[in-house]
């Protein structure tokens, strides 16, 4: 149970860090940046391989469409 003491304590926000997120809060995503979130997720769970860069997973997903 020591190790989990650290977790029972409310600990102070960082007001730093409050700021960012409030900011965050209002902020609306473009549609470069979600296609670009989406390159991102689809390259990170690719399998290894030299073939696959992120290059790659940019150009697939402009000639793959999903049917909604």
């Amino acid at each position: 149970m020591a190790a989990r003491k650290q977790f029972l304590q409310v600990r102070p926000t960082d007001p730093a860090l409050k700021a960012l997120l409030d900011a965050a809060k209002g902020k609306k995503v473009t549609e470069a940046e979600l296609s670009e979130q989406r390159v991102s997720f689809a390259f990170g769970n690719a399998p290894v391989s030299d073939f696959i860069t992120k290059d790659s997973v940019r150009a697939s997903s402009r000639s793959i469409l999903i049917a909604g």
